[in-house]
């Protein structure tokens, strides 16, 4: 039972402030029919108080988008005691204000203007992270993600279980009676973010762990399992020692399990570092150097399996070819697919590559 269904008058009122400006600067109260899910505004500023969201440069951003909190207005502290640089990196010149003198608090928090115009509070603008060049706020996507109508709860983070490989790990908390697939959560972001703001996994929780302050314990969020993310389509199992083989290089570049044969490589978790990665190996492995316009236009183990061949086949002289193709017309399936193996072999140790090469 929620606390509007044991109270139904009692008021609730959200209060936003850091010390250094009134504590109170900014209120949100929740209407008396508003449903108690999701997360609460931090409201509108209060009178003599001025809330900008600003860029790095300084700018206010366009509503929607997350910005630095700055606080200005009458309740803005003069400064640190005895700690002018300190003081000085906070509290900076009022670029909006009218007063000589007047000041903003930078509050070093991350929000956004809802529709209607009141604030979202996103979390801790030193969470910001930048991975593969993009400059990420972990907070936007958790705001986004409680917007799905089966997430209670979410916290994104950035693990490095191996070194030099920094991913996205959503953690999400399901509303009561509601099983999110990872594959729906997976568009739902694609729908509102460019890819590399996309988790490359996702990790259901009945309840996220809390600390003694009763904030989310990012040190207590477990790593994410290894079994195959749940897919759109099913699971289909490689058919031949080639298929075999490309998808074992599928399962340890993306760190899981099981892969199936039309499992697209980025619903798996990929991007494209993992896929300048995956072609090295499969260069290593077969002697064949595929592109990545290759990749992205055959992201499955199936159809990179038949690029792969028709590639090697293409290596191979008329001659090779004729005598080849003479030999498979008396072969069953199995040793068909052997002899083309022994044959790319032949060519691989032909061509010289190495993982010395690669690397």
């Amino acid at each position: 039972m929620s606390w509007r269904e044991r109270s139904p008058r009692l008021r609730l009122i959200n209060e936003y402030g850091p010390t250094e400006t009134v504590v109170g600067c900014c209120v949100h109260e929740v209407p008396t029919g508003e449903p108690a899910a999701g997360p609460v505004p931090i409201g509108r500023p209060i009178a003599n108080a001025r809330i900008y969201l600003l860029d790095g440069e300084l700018r206010p951003v366009a509503s929607g988008l997350a910005g630095e909190l700055y606080i200005g207005g009458a309740g803005v502290a003069r400064g640190y005691l005895r700690a002018p640089a300190v003081t000085a990196a906070a509290f900076i010149p009022d670029p909006f204000g009218e007063l000589p003198g007047a000041r903003l608090y930078r509050t070093g928090d991350l929000a956004r203007h809802l529709p209607d115009g009141a604030l979202e509070f996103l979390g801790r603008s030193d969470h910001q992270v930048k991975l593969r060049g993009f400059r990420i706020e972990p907070g936007e996507i958790e705001a986004q993600l409680v917007q799905h109508p089966a997430v209670r709860e979410a916290v994104v983070i950035v693990r490095e279980e191996v070194p030099g490989d920094r991913r996205l790990v959503a953690y999400c908390a399901p509303k009561a009676g509601s099983t999110p697939s990872i594959h729906d959560l997976r568009a739902f972001l694609r729908g509102r973010f460019p890819e590399p703001m996309v988790p490359s996994a996702f990790v259901l929780l009945s309840e996220l762990p809390l600390s003694r302050a009763g904030k989310v314990d990012r040190r207590a969020l477990p790593l994410p399992g290894t079994e195959r993310p749940d897919q759109s389509t099913r699971l289909v199992t490689p058919e031949t020692a080639r298929e075999v083989e490309m998808a074992q290089i599928w399962c340890e570049v993306l760190r899981v399990e099981t892969v199936g044969v039309e499992d697209s490589f980025f619903d798996l978790g990929g991007h494209s570092l993992l896929a300048t990665q995956l072609l090295a190996k499969v260069r290593s492995s077969f002697g064949v150097a595929l592109g990545l316009e290759d990749f992205f236009r055959a992201p499955t183990v199936r159809s990179l399996t038949a690029r792969l061949q028709e590639m090697l086949l293409a290596t191979m002289d008329g001659a090779e070819l004729g005598e080849m193709l003479e030999a498979l017309e008396a072969l069953d399936e199995e040793e068909a697919e052997r002899l083309f193996a022994e044959s790319a072999a032949q060519r691989t140790g032909r061509f010289g590559v190495d993982e010395e090469e690669i690397s």
